[in-house]
């Protein structure tokens, strides 16, 4: 039976982490644990993000995990809310 390999990349918990790990190391130095990826991208799939501050977050994750319901579902879903709301509400 064949021993499977561990890769010398690190598990990451954060974005962070990610870059700061790579601010520090060559891609060419781990190129024997890189293979090639198709990747298509759909120019109308663009998004924007917007920054929430950090206390608002935190509150936004634990309803999110006490619904369990993506933090970007509960998000979406309660903005959409509000904007339907005002739309309904403003004169037209």
């Amino acid at each position: 039976m064949a021993s499977k390999k561990t890769s010398r990349i690190p598990k990451f918990k954060s974005l962070k982490e990610i870059a700061d790990f790579w601010d520090t190391h060559s891609l060419a130095d781990y190129d024997d644990e890189t293979h090639i990826v198709e990747m298509t991208f759909a120019p109308t799939a663009r998004r924007t993000y917007v920054g929430i501050e950090s206390e608002l977050l935190a509150d936004l994750k634990r309803i999110a995990r006490e619904r369990r319901v993506s933090l970007q579902t509960l998000v979406n879903v309660w903005l959409q809310q509000r904007v339907d709301q005002l739309l309904t509400e403003s004169p037209k």
